[in-house]
Order: structure tokens, then C-alpha cells, then sequence
């Protein structure tokens, strides 16, 4: 993708999501994630991810994670013995609340804002864990960039972790009058037009500033994190979904599909 279309996307995705970001550094879910941020053990990951983490062992290691919104994920790789060392978001909004869940938690990460195609010059560190975690995919338009960013983040013999929706899930629409009837192609390369603004309550906000939505299938996925030099060590489908409720509908069904998945990489 020639770069100057390339920064089109992210620009836009960029104002999509700070004009979000209201939504959600206020009301009584805002203050309860900022009350449990101070306590013992705080950790937002469900027990899929928690079981994933647990079994790579962070103990004494350095953390990224890229995407990280308002690092109440990066935070909470503290749980788990790591040092959440920097986390990079294009929202300056998000990384506001992000310092003061940071302070609440008595942490002190590097909350970088920063397109993660054009990272700034100078030593971010080279990390033993990347963190991916719902929906950062999906906004990138060039997987092959961000792959051979996310590497360049990594110390030799790191860990990548990404817990993501199922690229399959991204062919329906739990809104549509037929929502088990495929609604996108799962081969389009087309970017998709986010018009709503982006909350995680299922709730209709209105409409926000246009963003884009990409569709990447498993194997585009796979080959650019294979070329950038990310050997894949485990890959686990799930029949759970980990997005907004109204993708709860697909779940529990006798011809089940893939809602998500963990995988798991190292850099050679």
C-alpha cells in the first residue's frame, strides 16, 4: 500500500478515535476501572487470555503493547510479574486516561502517542513480550508495516501474544434481519467506513468522525507476521467472543463458529 494512502487511513482512524474517547473516561464504569486499578493483582483480561499469559511466564519481563487505548491491559501484565514498559496509541485522548489509570495502579509506563507505521526516532527498547489484544488489527491497513514495526519492538526470543476476533466472525452482521447469513466477503480488500462513534457497550452513540475497518483474512495475518521474521507457535481458534455484546448472539450454537483466537509467535 503506497504510504500516502496508507497514512489517509490512519489519520482518520485517528480522529474516529478521539472524538471517542469521551465515552469512555467517564460514568460509573470509568470510575470503577479506576478504583480497581489501585488494588492488588488488578488485571482486565478474562480467564482466556489470563490462561495464555500465564503459561508464557512474564515474570521480570519487559512489555508493549501495541494499540493499548488506555493501558488498562498493559497495566494490568503487572499481575502477572511483568514490567509494563511502553505502550503506543495513536489517541492522545486514551492515553490521557491512560496516565491516570497508570497513577492509580502507582505505575509509571511510557505512553507513547504515535502511529505505530512512524515511530518516532530514538531507543523505544527492544521488549520480551508484544501485546495485541481486540480490534487493533482490524484498523491497520497494511498488516506487512505493522508486523516489521511490532518486530522491530521485540528482543531476539521475545514473545508475541494477539487476542483477536476470528477473522470467520468478521463476515456477519449481528445487526442485519438475517444475522447467520454471511454479510461481507471474507476475501475483500476494500476498506469498510466506520461511521458510528466507537464504544465497547453495545449502545447507539450516534455518529462520529469516519474511520476505516479492514478485513484481513487468517492467512494474510499469518504471512505478514511470517515475513517479518515472527515464527508462529501456537494458534487456538475459540467459539467465545471477545467484542461488543451484540456478537453474543453467535455463540452456543450447534454449528458453532470461530469467534476468536489466541496466537502465540516468537522472534527468531
Amino acid at each position: 500500500m503506497p504510504n500516502r494512502d496508507r497514512k489517509t487511513y490512519t489519520d482518520a482512524n485517528r480522529a474516529a478515535w478521539e472524538a471517542s474517547a469521551h465515552l469512555h473516561g467517564a460514568g460509573e464504569e470509568w470510575e470503577a476501572l479506576l478504583a480497581s486499578a489501585s488494588l492488588p493483582g488488578f488485571s482486565t483480561f478474562d480467564p482466556c487470555l489470563t490462561a495464555t499469559l500465564q503459561q508464557i511466564g512474564l515474570s521480570g519481563k519487559s512489555a508493549v503493547q501495541i494499540g493499548c487505548n488506555n493501558a488498562r491491559e498493559l497495566l494490568s501484565l503487572a499481575a502477572f510479574g511483568a514490567e509494563p514498559a511502553l505502550g503506543i496509541d495513536q489517541s492522545a485522548a486514551f492515553l490521557a486516561q491512560g496516565a491516570q489509570l497508570a497513577a492509580a495502579a502507582g505505575l509509571a509506563p511510557l505512553l507513547l502517542e504515535a502511529d505505530i507505521y512512524t515511530l518516532p526516532e530514538g531507543d523505544l527498547g527492544q521488549h520480551d513480550l508484544a501485546l495485541i489484544t481486540i480490534g487493533v488489527l482490524n484498523w491497520m491497513p497494511d498488516l506487512p508495516g505493522f508486523f516489521a514495526a511490532v518486530a522491530g519492538l521485540m528482543a531476539p526470543g521475545a514473545h508475541l501474544v494477539i487476542y483477536e476476533t476470528h477473522p470467520f466472525l468478521e463476515l456477519f452482521d449481528p445487526a442485519s434481519e438475517t444475522p447467520h447469513t454471511p454479510a461481507f466477503n471474507y476475501f475483500t480488500s476494500a476498506p469498510q467506513k466506520v461511521t458510528d462513534a466507537i464504544a465497547y457497550d453495545g449502545q447507539d452513540h450516534g455518529t462520529g468522525e469516519t474511520g476505516y475497518w479492514f478485513l484481513h483474512t487468517m492467512g494474510a495475518i499469518l504471512t505478514a507476521m511470517a515475513g517479518a521474521g515472527l515464527r508462529l507457535e501456537t494458534l487456538t481458534e475459540h467459539p467465545h467472543s471477545n467484542r461488543e455484546p451484540a456478537y453474543d448472539l453467535y455463540e452456543g450454537r450447534a454449528a458453532q463458529i470461530p469467534m476468536s483466537y489466541t496466537l502465540v509467535a516468537r522472534k527468531g
